[in-house]
Formats: C-alpha cells, structure tokens, sequence
C-alpha cells in the first residue's frame, strides 16, 4: 500500500474513533461541552503521538533492531513522561479534567495510574499493528520474490526448447543435405516457419490451442519430409477446438521424443497420437513402438524441461503418466487448461 493511502486511512480511522466517543459523549449530562472536547479530543490526541512515536520511532530504531533492552528503558521514560505531561495538562485545564462533578478533586497517584494504563493500552496497539502490517509486507515480499524466481525459471526452461528443437531439427536437415535430397530446400522453409512461432507468437504466457495444434502439425510435416514421407503417424483431434488456450511448446517434447526415439518408418507400427479437447480440458495419448537400441544416451532435456512446466504452470491442475515398456512408449497426459 501506499504511503498516501496507509496515512488516509489512518486519519479516516481516528477520525472515525474520536467522533464516536464524542458522540456517545456528548448525551452525558454531567459532562459540558467543554469537558467532552478537552476530555475526547486533547487527550486521544496525546495518545495518537505516543501510538505513532512507538509505531515510527521506537518499534524501528530499537525493537527491530533486537535492542531489546533499550527498548523496554525508552518506553518506561516515555510512559512517565506522558503522565506527567497529561497531569499538568490537567492541572492547567483542572476545572474540566480532574473535578468529577460531585467537586472531588482526583489526586496525582490515581490519575497518573490511569494515564499509565491508558499509554499502555495504545502503545499495544500501535505495536500490534506495526508486526501486523510487517507481517503483511513481509508476506507480500516472499511473494513478489517466489513470483520474481519462478518468472525466471520459467524463462530459463522457454530458452532451453528453442535450442533443444533447433539441435534435434538441424539434425534432420543435415541428413537430408548429406544425402543430397530434393527437400533440403522445403525441410528449410518448414524449420523457417516454425522458428517464426516460436519467436515471434509464443512470447505470451498462453497462446491459442489452434495455432499450437498447427505448431505440432508443421513438426510433423518436417518430420515427414526427413523421412522421404515414410514416416507414418496417426494423428487425431478430437473435440470442438475453439476459444481454449494453453502453454506455448507444451506438447512438442513428447512427439520430439517419439520421432527421435521411437520407430516412425514402419507402416504397421506408426506413431499414434490423439488429441481430445473439451471446454476446459485437454487430454493427450501418444504411443510409439521403441528402438531396440538408444540411439541417443545424452538426450532427456525435453522431457525434463515439460515435466517442470507442468509443476510450475499447473500445479494441481494435470495428470502425466509415461509408461516405459520393453518396446513401447506410451505417453497420457491430462490436462486442466
């Protein structure tokens, strides 16, 4: 909050106290108009510089800074100070503040008691409120911070596709250009148009499910002009795809790993991947038959980087179950969106 609007409501508040008392004051028949505004006024208004004097001063310069001691010294001072600052205040202002009606006339022991306990009373609420509103602040800081490292971390891991699916598609069009194939130029133009999403359109937190089913759509076409087009993969989408909208580069690991890991050219064991999308949901299933050899021991940064999105970008919010078989792959991921 800021500092205008924490000194509003502070006015707003013993603006508020003040007027009640005065109010609730001002039908006692004993009491003159006087002595209600000398009684309900002056004094709170004494009270409020001891309540902020301790909430500015003495909580910050001592307490916070573990001078206990000192502390306890400077409140015991002030504490006395202010009842003999309020006993001679009453005894300028005697008629109104220590004659009771019946003429009594309160002696300095009690009246100065009854200004300890009521210099007691707000310097507790004025230390209240400060641990209070340190409290808030500090809860508010953790926040921004956590909010600030998983900002970053999310960055890290979005800067870490872009290069993992350049190394894995730069790979593909080397193939082709060693073998001299007549896609190179395609294989290049497809890899350009991808790029360009992911550059240019994936800068938002979210993005729609439309352009990043096309997204996975070009990555299967690049995939298939590696292949000669005899990489096969059945891919489905099932559902209204509409207004929905998901993390960008989400999904793509998984069909990453299973061009790059699984078994693509052979016609009775394709690559199967069905997307089913509701109002708010997104279910993935995707199985490919496996290599009998890794070809690729150093690899895994896809799956990892797509696992911690999840835990940061949906926490609670999905369900992701791979199963590793001797010769399948089979991928089911739920998803909340």
């Amino acid at each position: 909050m800021k500092r205008s609007w924490q000194i509003f409501w502070h006015v707003i508040f013993w603006v508020a106290m003040i007027s009640f008392f005065v109010f609730v004051a001002r039908d006692n028949t004993k009491m003159t108009a006087t002595n209600v505004l000398v009684v309900f006024l002056l004094y709170p208004i004494i009270n409020i510089t001891l309540f902020y004097l301790n909430y500015l001063v003495f909580i910050p310069v001592f307490l916070n800074r573990k001078r206990y001691g000192v502390y306890a010294a400077v409140l015991c001072i002030a504490i006395i100070l202010y009842g003999l600052g309020k006993y001679g205040v009453g005894n300028i202002l005697k008629p109104y503040v220590l004659v009771q009606p019946d003429g009594h006339v309160i002696g300095f022991w009690p009246y100065f008691l009854s200004t300890v306990f009521m210099s007691l009373m707000f310097l507790f609420l004025s230390t209240a409120l400060k641990f209070t509103s340190d409290w808030f602040m500090n809860e508010r800081i953790q926040r921004d911070l956590e909010n600030q490292r998983l900002t970053a971390e999310l960055a890290f891991l979005k800067s870490q596709i872009n290069p993992h699916f350049l190394f894995n598609s730069l790979n593909s069009i080397y193939s082709l250009a060693y073998q001299r194939s007549e896609t190179t130029p395609e294989a290049i133009l497809k890899l350009s148009e991808i790029m360009r999403y992911m550059l240019y359109e994936c800068n938002d937190n979210k993005v729609d499910l439309t352009k990043e089913l096309q997204y996975l759509h070009s990555y299967i076409d690049l995939q298939k002009i590696r292949f000669g087009n005899k990489a096969y993969i059945d891919f489905k989408v099932e559902g209204e795809v509409g207004h929905q909208q998901i993390v960008p580069l989400l999904l793509i690991a998984f069909i990453e790993n299973a061009f790059k890991h699984g078994v693509a050219n052979n016609v009775l064991t394709p690559i199967r991947l069905l997307i089913d999308v509701g109002d708010s949901h997104l279910h993935l299933h995707m199985q490919n038959k496996k290599h009998t050899n890794n070809r690729d021991a150093a690899g895994g940064i896809g799956l990892n980087n797509v696992r911690r999105r999840l835990n940061l970008l949906y926490p609670g919010k999905y369900n992701l179950d791979i199963r590793d078989e001797i010769d399948t792959y089979t991928v089911e991921l739920s998803l909340v969106l």
